[in-house]
């Protein structure tokens, strides 16, 4: 089965071009600790002469000071290759491994089976066309095999191999294969796994791997390698699906070409098709599909190609490029399941940033419907993800995009989302479905804008957002702004984050979730007063930067101005007016922001007042000073 081939000596022209049009096949090994998915993987690797002759002794060396196997080749140490993996035996990282036959290509993640790096096993999965489940045959199926399987569903992997291992240790029994079959099939009708395939195998010993068992005369299915070889693999179903490319980049070379550049994320396309280009709704036929080789006469999914059009229509990196006659959906509030990757937990409120697709955009987690327990399979209440959670969350984004179910297209219909500022992959989701309000409530158009209450009340619009610690001076700066603009005939409104709390926002407590929620509330009632043509006043403590970036974005350029109350904790602390601190440092006030609740301090905020050295007044004539010289009054 290797792909050594006698061509290699005769023809090596004609023997590397049967290799390149080889279908390739991804797929990942996944189960419980210690049920012998990297000995699989270096059995395969093994078998299919992939393996030199130094990496044969190397192995042999390390076998003898590593190795789990006695006298005989470990195998598993072909794949785990981080010094942690193997003092412990076990996998921590995806390792990836190619390996070929004389059918088909392949690329394997041996994924890891600990609880606590499920994100990685996520990671490995989110490409592969086929689950390799393995369970050891002592254990039968355990709560990580309930997880991985849950996990692999919730994907979109629709080819699962339950590879019952270690049947050396059992002596080959069909009993022991049965029981575990029955086991696994109630608990895959519960989630609604239909293609199933149970191999009973010993990895170690090469039994069902590639030839099949005389040890176990009666199984009479495929072996693994049959299995691997012929299995449907998804880009092939992906040609019969409505066509789909996001648009990676607009190729202009020069003045006569203009092409629109891309990976196809499903159908086919040939010249002359209609497309739509969506969130727009524009449309074309296809004039060319231009590849570096020439043009060609069709292209499907899989491939990465230029189109250019019969018509100039404004295209952009993001768009989607769709069949006409079977357009993607657009929205911008989705039901969606996220899978979080972060230690820092997910909260409801809190923008991140979505890319879906060549697409980027900003997002906002509204709700958190209910979290999965992957192990029960309960829906369970939650208020915020902590890392590996599950949960069915409701996404709001700033502007519409175009997208299918996950279920019908993985490539636009899967997102991750990343943290604003650090640039860090926080999770990853499933687009379920569109809600229907985001198509059916639209922005009312009024004849009185923004433009025209600002020019009426000779002002600027804007947010004066006041941040700093409890006791900074806050409320006392703002107040005396407003005074002074009240005094000079401007139109202002006030909102102080105790006042708010006695009405607006009376439900929320101090966690850091209805943190979060308080501002973006605040944020909302700033906007509204904003197009109202007041200059909004706000004193908050508002600790983290990325809701105060939030409220920022909320409005336009120029409407939001940051003013930093800069003053120690020390300070403060001494201040204590309402003797908070002193609460809080007995332990009766929880999340209690510079004592157990972090304070993330402005990087560049528009202004910065320091109260140790100025008085509330001359502070409140700096914010003054500011807002004239920029225009504002």
């Amino acid at each position: 089965m290797a792909h050594v081939s006698d061509l290699i000596a005769t023809d090596i022209a004609q023997y590397l071009k049967n290799h390149e049009h080889k279908s390739l096949l991804r797929f990942i090994t996944c189960g419980s600790v210690d049920d012998g998915k990297s000995t699989l993987i270096g059995r395969l690797l093994f078998e299919s002469k992939m393996l030199f002759e130094d990496q044969l002794a190397a192995v042999e060396s390390d076998s003898k000071k590593f190795g789990t196997q006695g006298d005989s080749i470990d195998f598993a140490l072909l794949v785990d290759g981080l010094a942690a993996e193997r003092e412990q035996g076990i996998t921590i990282d995806v390792a990836y491994r190619f390996f070929s036959t004389d059918k088909r290509k392949f690329i394997v993640a041996d994924t890891p089976g600990h609880e606590q790096y499920t994100r990685n096993m996520v990671t490995g999965a989110s490409t592969a066309d086929v689950a390799i489940l393995m369970v050891d045959a002592r254990k039968g199926i355990l709560t990580q095999t309930r997880r991985h399987s849950y996990l692999t569903h919730l994907i979109g992997i629709r080819h699962i191999v339950v590879a019952i291992n270690k049947m050396d240790l059992v002596d080959y029994s069909e009993k022991v294969f049965d029981q575990i079959v029955e086991d696994y099939r109630d608990f895959a009708k519960q989630l609604g796994i239909e293609d199933v395939t149970f191999i009973p195998m010993s990895a170690f010993k090469g039994d069902n791997i590639i030839e099949p068992s005389i040890n176990m005369p009666w199984y009479h299915g495929t072996t693994l390698m049959g299995y691997l070889e012929t299995v449907e693999i998804d880009e092939e179903r992906l040609k019969h699906k409505p066509f789909r490319m996001p648009v990676q980049w607009v190729n202009r070379p020069n003045l006569d070409f203009r092409g629109f550049s891309g990976q196809i994320g499903g159908g086919t396309i040939h010249p002359g098709d209609k497309i739509r280009v969506l969130p727009s709704g524009k449309e074309s036929t296809v004039a060319r599909i231009v590849t570096r080789g020439g043009d060609l006469e069709s292209a499907q999914a899989g491939q990465s190609i230029t189109l250019t059009l019969n018509d100039e229509i404004d295209i952009s990196r993001g768009d989607l490029i769709v069949a006409a006659q079977e357009p993607a959906a657009v929205a911008k509030q989705f039901e969606t399941t996220v899978i979080w990757m972060h230690e820092e937990p997910m909260l409801p409120g809190r923008t991140y940033l979505m890319k879906i697709g060549t697409k980027t955009v900003s997002a906002s987690l509204t709700d958190i419907k209910y979290q999965v327990n992957v192990n029960t399979m309960e829906h369970i209440a939650a208020k915020k993800l902590e890392l590996n959670g599950i949960g069915v969350c409701t996404i709001s984004l700033d502007q519409t995009i175009a997208f299918d179910p996950y279920s019908e297209n993985q490539d636009t219909g899967g997102f991750i989302l990343i943290d604003r500022i650090s640039n860090n992959t926080m999770g990853a989701g499933l687009v379920n479905f569109a809600l229907r309000r985001s198509q059916n409530i639209t922005m009312q158009h009024v004849d009185v804008n923004k433009e025209g209450r600002s020019q009426l009340k000779h002002q600027k619009p804007c947010i004066l957002w006041l941040t700093g610690l409890s006791g900074a001076g806050k409320s006392t700066v703002a107040n005396l702004v407003e005074k002074k603009l009240f005094t000079m005939g401007h139109h202002t409104y006030l909102l102080d984050g105790d006042n708010v709390r006695h009405g607006l926002n009376k439900d929320l407590g101090f966690t850091d979730g209805d943190r979060v929620e308080n501002i973006r509330r605040i944020a909302e009632v700033a906007k509204l007063m904003v197009d109202a043509g007041l200059i909004v006043i706000t004193a908050f403590i508002s600790p983290f930067r990325s809701e105060r970036r939030m409220a920022r974005e909320m409005v336009e350029d120029g409407e939001f101005v940051e003013i930093f109350i800069d003053t120690p904790l020390s300070i403060a602390e001494q201040r204590d007016v309402k003797g908070l601190y002193k609460k809080a440092r007995r332990g009766e006030l929880k999340n209690f922001t510079g004592i157990d609740s972090p304070y993330e301090p402005p990087e560049t905020a528009e202004c910065q007042l320091d109260t140790t050295t100025s008085t509330p007044e001359e502070s409140a004539d700096m914010v003054i000073d500011y807002l004239r010289e920029r225009g504002y009054i």
